[in-house]
């Protein structure tokens, strides 16, 4: 089990691990662009879409418009067509929207930098929040995807149900200092090794301390 004696040690190990794959879609866009607004537009899309998709769709959206005002000049049915074939892609259309007409009249253009209003805008979750928080603006937060809230629950670091349940235990247990980077672990891990199903646990660096809660087969 992961204690909090073992989990600096087992997030270098971690941090070793996913050094040969790809990083996160957001995690790139956040890199090459240096843009909270496209690291919040690109979160939604990302919703339920696989990365290679997320990213393929973010680049078509951007060479379009990549501002508040130019998203609202496209209009819906070409955002539509630009973020293709991402999952709800005209549902996400119209949110895209309406968080450009959002940030135009409250927030003057700019990407809010505060959790409780991020949360403001119409379709951004906490993952979400959190998410532009860290990546966006390398502030502390906490991102609890599907990855962060299984492996987390496995390891025996949390005992939680929901993402939600996650993210409020990891606020009062993991180190400060681990907050940033917590996700942009975890996710590539859980990609690549600690699957759902048949989790790579043969090949895993921090086998000897992980509890395998919930995992049934492993290879």
């Amino acid at each position: 089990m992961v204690t909090n004696r073992q989990i600096g040690r087992v997030l270098q190990l971690v941090r070793r691990a996913i050094r040969a794959w790809e990083p996160p879609a957001l995690n790139k866009i956040a890199e090459e662009s240096h843009d909270p607004f496209r690291v919040l537009i690109s979160c939604i899309l990302s919703q339920q879409t696989k990365d290679h998709v997320t990213e393929v769709a973010s680049a078509q959206l951007y060479r379009l418009a990549d501002r508040p005002e130019t998203i609202l000049a496209l209009g819906e049915r070409r955002i539509a067509g630009a973020i293709y074939p991402v999952s709800f892609f005209r549902t996400k259309a119209r949110t895209i929207r309406e968080v450009s007409r959002t940030l135009l009249t409250r927030f003057a253009g700019r990407v809010p930098d505060s959790l409780e209003e991020l949360l403001s805008l119409k379709g951004v979750g906490r993952k979400t929040a959190n998410l532009v928080l860290t990546v966006g603006y390398q502030k502390p937060g906490i991102c609890v995807d599907t990855h962060v809230h299984r492996i987390s629950n496995r390891w025996g670091y949390v005992t939680s149900k929901t993402p939600e349940q996650t993210e409020m235990t990891l606020r009062r247990k993991l180190p400060k200092r681990h907050w940033l980077y917590y996700n942009d672990l975890l996710v590539p891990f859980g990609q690549h090794l600690c699957r759902p199903i048949s989790p790579y646990c043969s090949r895993c660096p921090v086998a000897r301390w992980c509890a395998r809660i919930g995992v049934t087969i492993h290879r």
